[in-house]
């Protein structure tokens, strides 16, 4: 076995648990694009106020998947359905293990019979890219990583520019910088339009809780087009903020996508051995963390289902095969999924572990804002009674909300209105150089609709986000 592996990189280490518990990788980084344009909060009320531009060109791989076996195989790794998958559509690609545990998520674009465009978080690239040398398909893959987290001075390069615009003004800017009205694009569709004097691609999308587009072309053209799409807001009238890095990943607490579930692939043998054989010792895999209360030697208490992140109305269940149908199947048949929702945090419990860091001795582990990233992913313990019912997986400050809300996975009989109990802060034994020595803090919090926001909750199509 190679020493250069995340196999030997979890030996080293003791088990999965100690690896990620006790990474060096420090806080995860949104990269490239600056923390912040004006302030956050005024980013965050932007998405629901008038209207933002999201730059996407940098903290998301892109993987183009075209050959004659392409529909094939990428129907064979995801549990998606690929029976009406038409040309300039795109869906929401979900892979699981053989057992059925979610390895992440894509956006996956048709743009020809044969030709693929997946874009998203590295850990599904990696599982679709072991996939294709694993089996024998008749494909080719190209792959163009993330930027750098830390580029220190190089030069970035990616193969696509990626902006959103989104919010409730955000039609008005459209219109400038196409010319005159834009196609009807309706939601998760594809087509074409103009900004200023080029011809791009635009998906009808909605992350921040509002009607938007995504655009995308070559990274030759990025600052054309940003600074075209800053001139029509500009002439529209309309108060678009840019926003940075450190509001970004916020808008998803008010949309209700979890985006960083740790992937399932650190335990079983036979295609998960080798893969984890494959994985280079700096895969996002052998080198991100684990943060939050949750302290168990058991990397499978991590994992996470589709039938847990809403995800189950995709599976495809009139395919042949796909990885993890059989354990899928019997999960269905057994019943008694943990569901996700949203909770809210007390205010005078999270008053309290602020207050902690103005006092002497050891205080509560500190709460950054908008978001704690202090980890890839999080995982944090929900009591009822004494009892664990769940994890909250992803956390932040909505300062449309004035409050801190959590998106979590809880027991299939815990209610709206519920109060649970959170445990926030790390086991005293953590070695990440993310987090200060402290102890931990029981915070009430009050389970809640998913979406949160009420605009995505009612104007959103039906999808994920309100299963």
């Amino acid at each position: 076995m190679s020493n250069n592996n995340l196999s030997s990189a979890i030996a080293a280490a003791g088990n999965a648990v100690k690896l990620l518990r006790n990474n060096q990788c420090g806080i995860y980084v949104y990269p490239v694009v600056a923390p912040e344009f004006s302030n956050w909060r005024t980013e965050q009320m932007a998405w629901r106020n008038s209207a933002v531009l999201f730059d996407q060109t940098h903290h998301m791989d892109e993987l183009t998947v075209e050959g004659p076996d392409a529909e094939k195989f990428l129907s064979y790794v995801g549990i998606n359905s690929f029976a009406n998958f038409k040309l300039n559509v795109a869906k929401h690609f979900v892979p699981v293990t053989p057992a059925g545990h979610v390895i992440g998520d894509m956006i996956i674009f048709r743009e020809t019979e044969d030709k693929f465009v997946l874009v998203g978080r590295a850990p599904t690239a990696n599982w679709v890219l072991f996939q294709a040398s694993y089996g024998q398909w008749n494909v080719r893959l190209k792959h163009d990583p993330r930027s750098d987290s830390r580029p220190d001075g190089k030069a970035i390069y990616r193969g696509h520019y990626r902006f959103q615009i989104q919010g409730p003004d955000a039609g008005k800017i459209f219109e400038k910088m196409h010319g005159g009205p834009i196609p009807e694009v309706k939601f998760f569709h594809v087509d074409w339009i103009n900004v200023g004097n080029r011809r791009v691609q635009a998906l009808r999308h909605g992350m921040a809780g509002a009607p938007g587009l995504e655009i995308w072309g070559p990274y030759a053209d990025k600052h054309y087009i940003q600074s075209t799409i800053v001139e029509a807001a500009k002439a529209a009238g309309v108060d678009m903020k840019l926003v940075g890095s450190r509001a970004y990943s916020s808008n998803t607490l008010e949309s209700g996508w979890i985006p960083s579930p740790l992937p399932g692939i650190y335990t079983g043998d036979g295609m998960l051995a080798a893969y984890r054989d494959w994985l280079g010792a700096d895969s996002y895999e052998a080198t991100g963390s684990i943060g939050g209360s949750l302290d168990s030697d058991n990397i499978e208490d991590y994992y996470v289902t589709p039938y847990e992140l809403g995800y189950d109305f995709y599976i495809g269940w009139k395919k042949d095969d796909f990885i993890g149908k059989a354990a899928l199947e019997k999960m269905k048949a057994e019943g008694g999924q943990r569901k996700k929702v949203t909770i809210e945090w007390n205010r005078e419990d999270v008053l309290k572990v602020i207050e902690s860091c103005f006092m002497e001795g050891k205080a509560y582990k500190w709460i950054d804002f908008p978001q704690p990233n202090y980890a890839s992913s999080n995982a944090d313990i929900l009591e009822k009674d004494g009892k664990t019912v769940g994890m909250s997986m992803f956390n932040g400050y909505s300062y449309n909300e004035r409050c801190l809300l959590s998106l979590a996975v809880v027991d299939a009989d815990i209610q709206e209105g519920d109060v649970l109990t959170l445990k926030w802060g790390e086991p005293e034994t953590t070695g990440k150089t993310s987090t200060e020595a402290h102890k931990q803090a029981e915070i009430r919090v009050r389970v809640a609709p998913t979406p949160y926001a009420k605009e995505a909750r009612e104007n959103y199509a039906d999808s994920w986000r309100n299963k």
